[in-house]
């Protein structure tokens, strides 16, 4: 019985097709919203996909179910208890879903969600389940968050969590294999995820949280103190997954925009993403324009800086990488994708349109100019918990997905350097407050490069004092 995983880096979602070749028949797992692959994969094993099924209402990516449904007629299984208005039958705990020689058996398994279910496989033949299918509830040596719903649920779904985590631990075969749909790269864990991609109960007996824990309310404080910032395009996810997303049938093809064109959508408000590399932008951009470089993270920080499904446009000079990028965009509801840059920077240029440009330096040369006294303000783009680490003194901490409502209350007497761990999260943010004017620099590096060379650092909480005030909110009347 063949399981096939795949895999997406940057959401670090993980979806299965389970196939019966006696019966032709197979099932896909939490698929994501472009479903060619599971066609595909389908094609290739001689097997038509006959049922999906959705572990949970997600978070964190909109749903491919309605998608692949509508081009395999398979039917769409999904919780009662999520009230989900697409779902073709609605399962509760023990129901059983035969496909094939395969038969799946729903477990309650609310935490992650209050209508989180998970699926236990059984071949044909066996007595005891061969898999279990966990999506967001028992990750490989974790647990998904609880705390995505609101605070006001955060702590009885914690509770929900450890006890549908022990249900799974006690109830199945230590050789049963977990398949989670969320793996490396997904903010849905408690904490950061292993890169391991499977596991199996009795492995999750000797790591995961729900075992390891002395008692629930142990595990309840341990779970909630892992939680950190997550993509504020989250907030939008539910609804959508919970009535339906818009059917495409295909990818959008933005169409080919002329440089005189872009700059008027600019002006009129619209964002333009570019993705090239940070070092690109650096030395020559078009003014206004966002940098998020085309990597397996461009869709979650586009969804964290940006509203959701804002329209804009895209920066990106080959066809291959305008592709990822729509691709990425889908499949976190950004469908409103109005064109491209005919030409790429060059043709910017060859029209004679402005550019800008700002300098990038690294950890020694800031740690220099910072010594020798010169006018700068650091500004430090990571993560709070990343901040309370460690971070340089004096410097002023702004989340990159809190930096759109801090830009106007940063200091405008003195250039801002923006730092992050690694560079990419300070290109992001350098170019946000170069699009507002300001004159910045970006430091490549991070600040494990300014430990590791033993300059002063600070630990402890963010200072309420440092962060600056957005003035729409706090201006005086």
């Amino acid at each position: 019985m063949p399981i096939e995983q795949f895999y997406v880096g940057g959401l670090g979602h993980q979806s299965y097709l389970v196939s019966d070749p006696e019966s032709g028949q197979a099932v896909v797992i939490d698929p994501r919203r472009d479903g060619d692959i599971y066609l595909e994969a389908a094609a290739a094993q001689g097997v038509c996909i006959t049922h999906i099924l959705e572990t949970h209402i997600h978070n964190d990516y909109v749903t491919g179910a309605r998608e692949l449904a509508a081009r395999t007629g398979a039917q769409i299984v999904t919780n009662a208890a999520g009230n989900v208005a697409y779902a073709d039958l609605s399962v509760r705990d023990q129901d059983k879903i035969t496909v094939g020689s395969i038969t799946f058996t729903v477990l309650a398994t609310p935490g992650h969600t209050p209508e989180h279910v998970s699926y236990a496989l059984t071949e044909a033949g066996q007595g005891q389940p061969t898999a279990v299918f966990t999506g967001g509830s028992m990750l490989v040596g974790g647990a998904g968050r609880t705390d995505l719903l609101g605070a006001g649920m955060t702590l009885s779904l914690t509770r929900d969590q450890y006890q549908s985590l022990r249900r799974l631990l006690t109830t199945l075969p230590g050789q049963v294999l977990v398949y989670p749909t969320h793996g490396a790269g997904s903010f849905c864990g408690a904490s950061a995820i292993t890169p391991t991609r499977f596991s199996t109960i009795a492995q999750e007996w000797q790591t995961n949280p729900a075992a390891t824990a002395p008692s629930e309310d142990d595990f309840v404080q341990r779970q909630i103190a892992g939680y950190g910032a997550y993509p504020t395009y989250y907030d939008s996810m539910h609804a959508i997954n919970q009535q339906g997303p818009r059917v495409l049938g295909h990818l959008p093809a933005p169409p080919a925009l002329a440089p005189q064109a872009v700059q008027q959508r600019l002006a009129a408000g619209t964002p333009l993403v570019d993705g090239r590399s940070r070092i690109a932008f650096a030395a020559t951009h078009i003014p206004g324009t966002l940098n998020i470089e085309l990597n397996d993270d461009f869709a979650t920080y586009v969804g964290w800086v940006l509203p959701f499904n804002v329209p804009l446009m895209v920066l990106v000079e080959d066809e291959a990488g305008r592709r990822e990028a729509v691709v990425q965009l889908v499949r976190i509801g950004y469908e409103q994708i109005e064109g491209y840059v005919a030409g790429g920077i060059t043709a910017w240029e060859a029209a004679a349109l402005p550019t800008e440009h700002y300098e990038r330096i690294d950890v020694p040369e800031l740690a220099q100019r910072l010594q020798h006294g010169e006018p700068l303000t650091v500004v430090d783009v990571r993560r709070p918990e990343e901040w309370q680490a460690g971070h340089i003194p004096g410097a002023i901490p702004a989340h990159l997905g809190d930096l759109p409502q801090l830009i106007e209350g940063l200091p405008t007497a003195t250039p801002l350097a923006v730092m992050c761990r690694t560079g990419q999260r300070a290109s992001i943010g350098a170019s946000m407050i170069a699009a507002s004017g300001r004159p910045v620099l970006a430091v490549q590096g991070g600040m494990p490069d300014w430990i590791a060379a033993g300059l002063p650092s600070e630990t402890g909480e963010i200072d309420p004092m440092t962060v600056p005030l957005d003035p729409a909110v706090h201006a005086h009347p």
